[in-house]
């Protein structure tokens, strides 16, 4: 109880709230505006927190999380284009109730339901890290190197074209992790005599090229595009009655994206397609799906926003993170000392309970926002790409270069700008490439560890039972989509 105190109070200063309210403003505009994203928007914050205290840095970014998966929803129910990955199923129904004259309606529903899913998925947060903490106080390198093996195989069922390019797009992140000096060997890898590289690619600017670089390159084809645009007056709360109705959808959305998000590599944007297809399935008014259907916005909307919190299950108590912004807040932690994983949990408690905490003012913060806000997000979405644009590559400029002071660090940024404009257009995910990134240095160190300890045997790997079972889970997610096309044919 004194940690949860402790963590409560480190949060619940002045300048903390102040910076989680504005993550939360920051997340809700990324997420209105079509193009951006929460893991762009992290990805350009990350280099100036550097200066921030470690506690209001993360918080903010966690808060930038929680608050850009429901600001997707705002133009998926006004002009039918979601802002966010995960707000593809809200716009199922949540356009059709727009177009039908409730467009305050709409975003009333889905701003309580993320707000009752991210609570439902914070409850779960509050008592399953410090438990799966606990277990993994006894994983050894062998057991690490299980886990992350079968961490990178997940990266199969992330969002992207095919199952296959993912892996492709994982392996290469990996491949990267590789490049500079070996921690164990002291051998130089992939520098070509360049000393900027004996360290490494810092993650901050490939971070910044991949999400905000490529996506300028692939908005510059799209500058007159026209859309049809729905004003919303105010955002209507739901009546007692119509969550009364609703209780068991957003009950059922918020546990199945709570499971989701736990999962390494899985995401909102998979949790919400599930919840609307949950949502569908239990629905005694199976017709009203695609015409507005109420149960069509609560489903996703819980859905996305309880992954959210389920995805910093992992990504604290192991260190792998659960989906592609947590890929990066786990970055953000490593920039700032920190170690995530068990230990994480087990020697600062408080900072765990003061994460929470950002989390749940969050959740409340963007209702808020969304209430007092609604007619001025309804008109944010349509600022011209010509002026917004350029100012997002300012900031990619000046974040890349300022979190070292180095031009090399630009040069990284605008290179895998590049890089992750032709994978887009190719099918290939960044997302998977930033998580092998980060899962390829714990399968490098914790492999080289096992083999030290076991005299290069790799045999003996198997003899720790969690190994197996990790690997069996690896093989399984191989070939899921396998198993998967043979039963859609039968």
């Amino acid at each position: 109880m004194e940690d949860v105190i402790t963590g409560l109070s480190l949060i619940l200063q002045i300048e903390n709230i102040l910076l989680i309210l504005g993550g939360v403003l920051i997340g809700v505009l990324v997420g209105a505006l079509p193009g951006l994203s929460s893991p762009m928007a992290i990805a350009l914050l990350i280099p100036f927190t550097i200066t921030l205290n470690p506690v209001a840095a993360i918080a903010m970014m966690a808060a930038l999380y929680c608050a850009g998966t429901f600001g997707g929803s705002i133009t998926a129910i006004l002009i039918n284009a979601p802002g966010a990955p995960p707000a593809v199923a809200t716009a199922l129904d949540g356009y059709p109730m727009a177009k039908n004259g409730e467009p305050g309606r709409a975003l009333g529903l889905a701003a309580v339901s993320s707000v009752l899913g991210g609570i439902f998925s914070l409850i779960v947060f509050i008592f399953a890290a410090p438990m799966l903490a606990k277990v993994a106080l006894e994983f050894g390198p062998q057991e690490y190197f299980g886990l992350a093996i079968f961490a990178l195989s997940m990266l199969a069922t992330m969002s992207g074209k095919s199952s296959l390019r993912n892996l492709i797009s994982g392996c290469v992140g990996v491949l990267i992790g590789t490049i500079g000096i070996h921690l164990t060997t002291g051998v130089e890898r992939f520098t070509f005599d360049i000393p900027d590289l004996e360290e490494g690619i810092s993650f901050v600017p490939v971070l910044i090229g991949l999400f905000a670089v490529s996506e300028l390159f692939k908005q510059s084809e799209t500058l007159n595009a026209a859309v049809d645009r729905i004003h919303a007056k105010a955002l209507r709360l739901p009546t007692i009655f119509e969550l009364k109705k609703l209780k068991y959808t957003i009950l059922r959305s918020s546990g199945l994206g709570t499971f989701i998000g736990i999962l390494p590599a899985e995401g909102s944007t998979v949790a919400a397609i599930m919840g609307y297809n949950e949502a569908r399935r239990w629905s005694k008014n199976k017709e009203q799906f695609g015409k507005g259907s109420p149960e069509g916005i609560a489903g996703p909307e819980a859905a996305n926003n309880a992954a959210a919190g389920g995805a910093m299950v992992p990504t604290l108590a192991l260190g792998i993170p659960g989906s592609g912004s947590t890929a990066l807040i786990l970055a953000a932690l490593i920039m700032h000392g920190f170690r995530p994983g068990p230990y994480l949990i087990n020697e600062t408690p408080e900072f765990v309970y003061a994460i929470f905490g950002a989390m749940l003012i969050a959740n409340f913060g963007f209702l808020f926002i969304g209430l007092v806000g609604a007619k001025f997000f309804s008109l944010v979405a349509f600022i011209p790409k010509k002026l917004l644009w350029p100012a997002v590559f300012i900031f990619a400029m000046i974040g890349s270069y300022s979190f070292s002071s180095s031009m090399f660090d630009v040069w990284i940024m605008l290179g895998f700008g590049v890089v992750g404009y032709f994978m887009n257009r190719h099918g290939f995910s960044a997302a998977p490439l930033v998580m092998g990134l980060i899962l390829g240095k714990l399968v490098e160190e914790s492999f080289s560890q096992s083999m030290i300890i076991h005299d290069n045997n790799f045999f003996a790997l198997l003899e720790k039972p969690i190994v197996v079972v990790f690997f069996i889970l690896t093989f399984l997610s191989l070939s899921t989509p396998f198993w998967s096309k043979i039963f859609k044919k039968n």
